[in-house]
C-alpha cells in the first residue's frame, strides 16, 4: 500500500493529474518507495536504469566524477522532481551519480509501467516532452551563465534554478547546501562563492545561516541574475 506522501507526489505531478483511472491504478500498484540516507547514492554511474525516480522528500545532487577524482555537480533535485527519464528512453546505464544531500525518500516507478504510459498515453507523452524541454532549458541556461554572467550573478542563478516550477523543484525556503556545494553547482571558486553570498545577503536576496541558507526572494534572485553584466559590476564594486 502506498504511503500518503507517495500518493500525493503522484497525484500532484503534472503527468499524474493527466492519467486515466486505469493508468493511475497501474501506477499506484507498481510504484514503490525507497529511503536514502544523507550522503548515500540514489543511483551511481553504471547502474541500470530500471525505474523512473521521483523525490517524495529530501534534496539530491546530480554529479559526475573525473578520472582524477574531481567532482562536478550538474544540478540539484528537490521535493516534487522526477528524473532519470533520459536513461530510460535511451535504455542505457546512468551516466551520472545522484547523491542524497539529506535523508530522502524516493519514488520508483518501474520501467515496464513507464513504457506502458509512454506507448499508450498521449497526455503522458506531452508531460514528458514538457519536462525534457524544461531540463534542456535548464542546462542551456547553465551554459549561458557560465559563459556570460559575472560570478555573483552565476551564484544567484544557481540558487534560483533550484526553484524551477517546470521541473517541480520545491526545496522549501531553507537550502541545506554547503558553500562548497553551491560553488560546484555554480561553477565558481569557493572563495568567490563566499563573496557572492555575502553580497546577496546584503541585498536581502539570501539569509545566511550557521548551516545552509534561506531564500526569501526567489524572484529577486532571478531578476538579479538577469541584470546586465555592467550593472552587476557596478553593484558589486
Amino acid at each position: 500500500m502506498l504511503s500518503p506522501d507517495l500518493s500525493c507526489l503522484i497525484d500532484q505531478s503534472t503527468w499524474g493529474r493527466a492519467l486515466t483511472s486505469a493508468e493511475r491504478a497501474q501506477v499506484m500498484a507498481t510504484t514503490t518507495e525507497r529511503r536514502i540516507g544523507a550522503g548515500e547514492a540514489i543511483v551511481s554511474v553504471g547502474d541500470a536504469a530500471s525505474h523512473w525516480l521521483g523525490m517524495i522528500d529530501g534534496l539530491a545532487k546530480m554529479s559526475v566524477t573525473a578520472a582524477d577524482g574531481r567532482i562536478t555537480t550538474l544540478t540539484g533535485a528537490s521535493r516534487g522532481a522526477w528524473f532519470g527519464e533520459g536513461s530510460l528512453l535511451r535504455r542505457e546505464p546512468f551516466r551520472y551519480d545522484i547523491i542524497a544531500l539529506r535523508d530522502s525518500r524516493i519514488a520508483e516507478l518501474p520501467r515496464a509501467t513507464f513504457e506502458v504510459l509512454r506507448q499508450g498515453s498521449l497526455s503522458f507523452n506531452h508531460c514528458l516532452q514538457h519536462l525534457m524541454n524544461a531540463r534542456l532549458g535548464l542546462f542551456i541556461g547553465m551554459l549561458r551563465n557560465d559563459r556570460l554572467l559575472a560570478p555573483d550573478a552565476r551564484v544567484a542563478a544557481c540558487l534560483a534554478s533550484l526553484y524551477n516550477p517546470d521541473l517541480a523543484f520545491d526545496p522549501g525556503p531553507r537550502l541545506d547546501l554547503t558553500q562548497a556545494e553551491i560553488a560546484l553547482l555554480a561553477g565558481v571558486s569557493r572563495q568567490r562563492t563566499n563573496q557572492a553570498l555575502q553580497r546577496l545577503h546584503e541585498r536581502g536576496l539570501v539569509c545566511l545561516c550557521s548551516r545552509g541558507l534561506q531564500i526569501p526572494d526567489v524572484e529577486g534572485l532571478q531578476a538579479y541574475a538577469s541584470e546586465p553584466i555592467d550593472r552587476i559590476k557596478i553593484l558589486t564594486a
